[in-house]
C-alpha cells in the first residue's frame, strides 16, 4: 500500500507550486506527455498516488476529479521531437510546455519536478527522484499525464488496429514486436529507438 501523501509538502516552500511529470519515455511509439498540476488543500481528490501503483480505473476516476478540482495543464513532445531531440530533451520540453500552459503560471513561486533533470522553465524548480512517490502534486501530475497519453495511444489503436496501442501503449511487448515484424513501422514509431533503427537497417 502506498504512503499518504500530503499538501504540507507542497506548502513548505510558501508559494504556489506545481507538481510535474511525464508519461512515455520508454515506449516505442507515440508521443511524450507531460502534466502541470497546481492542487488547492480546499478540495484535494482523496488517494492520489504514483500512477504506476494505481489500477486504470482510478486513475481514470482521479483524473476526472484533478481536472475538477486542480489546476491542471499537459503539454506534449512529438514522435518527431524525440527522434530530432532525443527522449529525454524532448521530455523536458514537453514539461516546459505544460508548466508554461498553466493559467496561473505567471504566479508561480516554483516548479516540482520528478526526476533528477531540470526542464528549460524561468521560473524556480526542484528535481525530486521518484518525486511521485514523495510529493502529491507530482503524484498528481503523474496521473494526468498517464491518462493523457493512454486516451492517445487509444486514438492510434482504432488508426493502427494491427498493433495493440490500446493494450500496450507503445511499449516493446513481445505483441508489439511481433506486429513490427508483420506489418512494419508507422508514422508514430519512434526511429530514434533501437529495435525501430534496426528494422529500417534491415529494410535499406
Amino acid at each position: 500500500m502506498q504512503p499518504k501523501l500530503h499538501i504540507r509538502f507542497e506548502q513548505s516552500f510558501g508559494g504556489l507550486v506545481c507538481g510535474v511529470d511525464e508519461a512515455g519515455r520508454g515506449p516505442l511509439a507515440g508521443p511524450v506527455v507531460a502534466a502541470a498540476v497546481i492542487l488547492h488543500s480546499e478540495c484535494l481528490p482523496d488517494g492520489i498516488g504514483d500512477s504506476k501503483k494505481l489500477s486504470a480505473r482510478r486513475r481514470e476516476q482521479l483524473y476526472e476529479q484533478l481536472l475538477a478540482q486542480a489546476e491542471v495543464a499537459t503539454g506534449l513532445a512529438t514522435v518527431e521531437e524525440i527522434d530530432t531531440l532525443n527522449i529525454l530533451r524532448a521530455s523536458l520540453l514537453a514539461m516546459q510546455r505544460a508548466v508554461e500552459a498553466l493559467p496561473s503560471y505567471g504566479m508561480l513561486h516554483a516548479a516540482l519536478i520528478d526526476g533528477n533533470q531540470r526542464a528549460p522553465l524561468s521560473c524556480t524548480q526542484h528535481t525530486f527522484v521518484q518525486g511521485d512517490a514523495r510529493c502529491l502534486s507530482i503524484a498528481a501530475a503523474s496521473i494526468v499525464a498517464k491518462v493523457t497519453r493512454d486516451r492517445i495511444m487509444a486514438d492510434y489503436a482504432r488508426q493502427y488496429p494491427e498493433y495493440g496501442f490500446d493494450g500496450h501503449a507503445g511499449y516493446g511487448t513481445a505483441a508489439h514486436l511481433a506486429a513490427l515484424e508483420r506489418h512494419g513501422i508507422t508514422p508514430i514509431h519512434r526511429r530514434s529507438f533501437a529495435p525501430i533503427s534496426r528494422l529500417l537497417e534491415r529494410a535499406a
